[in-house]
């Protein structure tokens, strides 16, 4: 017998099946299903925390954590098979990290919405980030923003996110006097949630393969031996979604005052989803080498941003395609069809929702620490010898954890950028999409801040 005839895995671009390769392209890709079978695995272990992160997140704003334990696994399987049938991507998508928790703790815990009404806000900038997507606002947009707020933008986000990570392991705790201060490490959820940043920080730097998820589930074993965590068992049908399935409060959403809220979603939404897809595309050799331009690039941010709006529907914060999709292109993928598999994890995952009852807050809390130091590598991008760059950046960034708000960061930081760039004879740097959008926080900020 020939062995290339006895596992269809092992076929070559050549060889591929009749209907994998038409939809596909494999062999125009240099792939073969076996790689791409292999890719799709690698993105979904790497990725696949969001399923535990994500609801113990959200939860916080009084929503039903095993609805959104399946709005997680839905809203990650629509976008990534959107990206897969449509723009043929490797990427996987699913509820971004940071606007999770600027819904949750700023939205609804500091200015005291309802979820509902943040869901609103969410469906109303996901369907503004479709339409800008079928147009060339969202480019001119791109274009307009300068690079060192783009990059501060990803940095704050993983600042506040670490803030969080560190408030919810008691790692950081209230001070009278000074704000924050040193918690107790005493207690386990200190020391576990440490060890758990630590255990998946080492893991990752030595390329272990889905070391967040190990990480989590190292520490959980470990709270379960000490009596601290309670075994639900690992599988059993889902819960119901209806509690979160077209809840948002649209008419809710339309406040004046929503209008930062809703911004903030749209820009880092659109930043780190651009960020992420020119990434992946660079090492999936997604690039035409004749004209330099990206592949389907267009398509790619269509299929993202439909898929925000089909997360809003289902109860998530705004669906996004994740950086951790370069793992899965470092194992061979290059093709939708690893999304194809990374989309039907997803669906399966559905299933596991003992498994994600059981994962206690300070395992998600060193995730979500982890997270914050590698979103904060984008700062060295910035020009620092520039402080009419500089000043404005730090400033972003600072300002999200320090007054709890994305929003306000990117208000502050965009302000401080157009007012320094004006005073200090640099004019021509700041495009007329700045000045609008510095007149509106502006406003926010004088007129509208009762919320």
């Amino acid at each position: 017998m020939n062995d290339s005839n006895s596992n269809t895995l092992e076929t070559t671009p050549e060889s591929a099946p009749g209907l994998l390769e038409r939809w596909f392209k494999l062999k125009e890709h240099g792939t073969t299903v076996k790689s791409e079978i292999i890719g799709g695995i690698t993105t979904f272990a790497t990725m696949a925390y969001i399923i535990f992160v994500n609801p113990s997140i959200m939860a916080t704003s009084g929503m039903d954590a095993g609805a959104l334990f399946v709005a997680t696994c839905v809203g990650a399987a629509i976008g990534t098979l959107l990206m897969a049938f449509y723009a043929n991507w490797p990427v996987g998508l699913a509820p971004g990290m940071g606007l999770n928790a600027f819904f949750a703790f700023t939205v609804v815990g500091e200015m005291g919405y309802t979820w509902q009404v943040a869901l609103g806000a969410v469906f109303i900038s996901s369907v503004l980030f479709a339409a800008m997507s079928y147009s060339s606002l969202r480019e001119w947009i791109l274009d307009s923003i300068p690079h060192s707020l783009r990059y501060s933008m990803t940095a704050g986000v993983g600042l506040f996110l670490g803030l969080i990570g560190l408030k919810t392991a008691g790692i950081v705790v209230e001070s009278p006097a000074t704000l924050v201060s040193l918690g107790d490490f005493t207690q386990p959820s200190a020391v576990l949630a440490a060890c758990c940043f630590l255990i998946i920080s080492v893991l990752s730097e030595r390329k272990v393969f889905g070391a967040v998820l190990i990480g989590i589930f190292i520490v959980t074993v470990v709270g379960w031996s000490l009596g601290i965590v309670e075994y639900n068992g690992i599988f059993a049908a889902p819960p119901s979604i209806a509690p979160t399935f077209m809840a948002m409060d649209i008419s809710g959403a339309l406040e004046v005052s929503m209008i930062s809220v809703i911004l903030a979603f749209l820009f880092v939404n659109m930043f780190d989803t651009a960020g992420t897809l020119v990434g992946v595309a660079e090492r999936a050799n997604l690039i035409d080498k004749e004209t330099g331009k990206i592949k389907e690039l267009r398509k790619a941010l269509k299929a993202d941003s439909v898929a925000s709006v089909a997360g809003a529907c289902v109860g998530c914060p705004p669906v996004t395609s994740y950086v951790e999709s370069a793992a899965g292109v470092e194992a061979g993928a290059r093709t939708g069809l690893s999304s194809v598999v990374v989309g039907l994890l997803f669906i399966a995952a559905i299933f596991v929702s003992p498994l994600a009852s059981m994962i206690p807050g300070y395992a998600t809390a060193g995730a979500l620490i982890y997270v914050a130091f590698v979103m904060m590598n984008s700062m060295q991008h910035i020009k620092w010898n520039d402080f009419t760059d500089a000043a404005p950046a730090a400033i972003t960034a600072l300002m999200m954890p320090l007054t709890f708000s994305i929003a306000n960061g990117i208000a502050l930081g965009f302000i401080t950028y157009t007012v320094l760039k004006v005073a200090t004879g640099k004019s021509k740097e700041v495009s007329l999409c700045m000045y609008v959008l510095t007149a509106i926080f502006v406003a926010k900020l004088v007129f509208m801040n009762g919320h």
